[in-house]
């Protein structure tokens, strides 16, 4: 299982029984390999989620040992339902029945099977491994918080305020209405209340910054539901595997406190691993696109190579109560 670049991907649609219905879902496989391997089903980020839209990503995680599956959000991807009407818990829950779906797959048969949630979805991955660890073989967090989604929303507006250029009185106003706007929705204020008090400062060079993606009823109803989510109060109750990988030029969440969070937060496992790549953003790319440049050439360096390893270990410990620890406590990966 280690990386091959070459391997040629094969795709079937398959669902995912949920309470709302059954959302299409994808599984890719190597085309020419009948060898059981690994199983991760992906968890997306915040926003809509068509399982047609994760890019080149399915395949380079094939490449790294491997089998995939990715589902569609709730009324994403002509599936029913709604994901701005789901708890985190919800999609926890949804988690663990596409997990379920991989795992009754023959290419997993006897492998482990496990999470790999992106940004929102570490910690909607970490939720579900606490809910259920005994199905929960592996977890991957790939650019997952370590904080609060109300934490992370603020360092993630201030970073961006920063960022265009606004001066420090005009940060100062901003971030007081972006706190103003969860003590309202924590008292219980209701959506429209909070819409009105908002546009109050529609004149503010500020205001389009910090105003998206809060600017409806329903993503408002949204954010009240999951801003409070705690990723440390769920970790101590992880008992599988984690291997938390983050971006050392993140500019949407607190690299810095979530690599404490997980280091502090996490049980002392052997089995887990952490790594921070340098110059790498939120998607783990050291560059932007660029015509002419294969995507997964900008990818950090080291983060498929990582991925295989954990995911080989993984494997090695499903076949054999003697497996090798993967990384004990924080690395900096270069590259």
């Amino acid at each position: 299982m280690s990386l091959d670049v070459t391997t040629p991907v094969t795709e079937v649609e398959t669902a995912v029984p949920t309470p709302v219905g059954e959302l299409a879902a994808i599984i890719s496989a190597p085309h020419t390999s009948n060898a059981p391997r690994p199983g991760l089903v992906l968890i997306d980020g915040s926003g809509d989620g068509d399982r047609h839209h994760w890019g080149s990503l399915p395949q380079w995680l094939v490449e790294a040992g491997a089998i995939v599956l990715r589902h569609d959000k709730p009324g994403c991807g002509g599936s029913p339902g709604h994901w701005l009407d789901q708890t985190l818990e919800d999609r926890a829950r949804e988690s663990l029945a596409a997990l379920e779906v991989l795992r009754s797959h023959p290419a997993t048969a006897g492998e482990p099977v496990g999470l790999y949630g992106i940004s929102q979805g570490g910690w909607v991955a970490l939720l579900a491994a606490s809910l259920e660890p005994d199905a929960v073989d592996f977890v991957i967090c790939d650019s997952g918080p370590g904080t609060t989604p109300a934490a992370q929303e603020h360092e993630r507006l201030a970073v961006a305020l920063r960022t265009a250029g606004h001066d420090a009185a005009s940060i100062a106003q901003a971030m007081a209405w972006v706190q103003e706007r969860l003590d309202r929705l924590r008292r219980g204020d209701t959506e429209r209340e909070i819409l009105t008090e908002q546009a109050r400062y529609a004149g503010e060079s500020w205001y389009d910054t910090v105003r998206f993606p809060y600017d409806t009823v329903e993503l408002l109803r949204f954010l009240r539901g999951v801003m409070d989510f705690d990723p440390t109060t769920v970790m101590p109750s992880v008992s599988c595997p984690v291997l938390a990988l983050f971006g050392g030029a993140d500019a949407l969440i607190p690299v810095a406190a979530s690599v404490a969070a997980f280091a502090e937060h996490l049980p002392q496992n052997p089995r887990n691993g952490l790594a921070v790549f340098p110059r790498a953003d939120h998607g783990l790319f050291i560059a932007g696109p660029q015509q002419g440049i294969p995507r997964r050439a900008q990818l950090a360096p080291m983060y498929l190579p990582t991925v295989a390893a954990f995911l080989r270990d993984r494997a090695a410990d499903a076949a054999s109560t003697d497996g090798a620890p993967f990384v004990q406590g924080p690395v900096h990966i270069g590259g």
